[in-house]
């Protein structure tokens, strides 16, 4: 179904009409409710837990389990240092704790929580997706990428997702449960561990970064702000320089489709995290398709919320725009969302448009060169900042909107024991 673009109520004239393209579930059935709306999951199913770590307690709270195992207050420290410095689990290379009862501890506070099903390279070994099962069987993924100067992982949050967005091969697959805290910090301490083996390659000797991942985008599987708490706690160990991975918070992005009541709830907790809003349309009549959570909070609700999150936090907030051939890359377009944008300041914001990455059973693409340098162009002209984003990992299905568990990759994640 095509239809030419609405009036152009205020914005400046761009030329002739172009065809608009709705939004339309190819080769799936999105889920909807008793009222015919797009579904959309806030609850995680319930599920099996997974078992307590480490990284899911607070420095108080990891002494006092070590002490109900039966040992001093201090071995928590020990477990700390191997676990996020040295970043193992492994028990036999932990000498300095007491052999007799050196097993019961590790695996006690440090329980196996993410089996390797398997690995996928590209870009010469600089960007490289993991397939995690973990201890019920849901399945993630995330991605880890070599840049100049920086080494970026991209996490998963949720095993699927439950915001049901129609051009999002996670959304597609709706939302299996909430990860743990610790499950999000593991996928981290395995890159770390690769990292640290010589198991991504392309470092140039120009190149002086340290050799472990130093910028979290929270860009992989799920919508973190449906799993708030857990992220939170995630962040916390991340940050942690005593307890906990010692990264900057500055280098950590936090993105979201749009939940106003804890995008304002994040700028409170005082962590100067990057904020993302995947914004996709700057209308509401067709935010409310491409991103069903507009229903609840309308695009000038959620740019309001960013504009607050800068308000509070002085960080500059990113607009993550998913270019969409005839859908959403239309020139008026491009003007609405600068006008939406500059009516709330300037200086506040940076926007990333992303060549939409294909996925399976859609018939949607990236928009042509000349229509994303033209939308480009127009918001840089507008005082909008505005940078093409260069995606990684498009060939192994690890780029944005791309990370789905497969039916080969339940086959061999059926194939593939849990680790215990």
């Amino acid at each position: 179904m095509t239809e030419t673009r609405p009036p152009n109520r205020g914005i400046r004239s761009t030329g002739a009409s172009t065809p608009q393209v709705r939004p339309a579930t190819e080769g799936w059935t999105q889920k909807k409710d008793a009222d015919g709306k797009p579904l959309l999951q806030f609850a995680s199913p319930k599920r099996g837990k997974p078992p307590v770590h480490l990284a899911d307690l607070s420095p108080e709270d990891r002494v006092a389990k070590v002490k109900d195992l039966g040992l001093p207050g201090f071995r928590a420290g020990q477990l700390e240092k191997h676990y996020f410095t040295h970043y193992t689990s492994d028990a036999s290379k932990m000498s300095d704790l007491p052999a007799d009862n050196r097993e019961e501890l590790v695996h006690g506070m440090l329980p196996p929580l993410l089996t390797e099903v398997k690995r996928l390279e590209t870009d010469r070994g600089d960007t490289i997706k993991f397939l995690w099962k973990l201890h019920d069987g849901a399945l993630v993924e995330s991605v880890l990428m070599r840049y100049p100067g920086r080494i970026t992982l991209c996490v998963s949050s949720q095993a699927g997702c439950g915001m049901n967005c129609p051009f999002c091969a996670t959304g597609q697959a709706g939302l299996t449960r909430n990860m743990s805290a610790a499950e999000i910090v593991e996928q981290i301490v395995r890159a770390n561990r690769l990292i640290a083996d010589g198991g991504l390659g392309g470092k140039k000797s120009t190149d002086h970064s340290l050799d472990r991942v130093s910028n979290i985008v929270f860009m992989g599987m799920g919508e973190p702000l449906a799993n708030y708490a857990r992220v939170m706690q995630a962040i916390r160990v991340m940050t942690d320089k005593k307890h906990g991975l010692g990264m900057s918070a500055r280098g950590i992005t936090v993105s979201t489709v749009g939940l106003v009541p804890a995008i304002n709830k994040l700028a409170a907790e005082e962590i100067p995290v990057t904020f993302a809003l995947s914004l996709h349309a700057p209308d509401d009549t067709l935010r409310d398709e491409l991103i069903p959570v507009n229903s609840k909070w309308k695009v000038d609700e959620a740019l309001d919320a960013a504009r607050a999150y800068f308000d509070k936090t002085g960080r500059r907030v990113s607009i993550e725009y998913a270019l969409i051939k005839d859908m959403n890359d239309h020139a008026w377009r491009a003007d609405l969302l600068a006008k939406k944008l500059n009516d709330r300041g300037r200086g506040w914001v940076h926007v990333n448009p992303i060549p939409l990455n294909p996925t399976p059973g859609s018939i949607w693409t990236a928009s042509e060169v000349p229509v994303q340098n033209e939308f480009v162009r127009r918001l840089n002209e507008a005082g909008i900042p505005t940078t093409l984003r260069d995606t990684r990992g498009k060939e192994i299905d690890g780029a944005c909107g791309q990370l789905v568990a497969t039916e080969d990759d339940q086959a061999d994640a059926e194939a593939t024991p849990v680790s215990v």
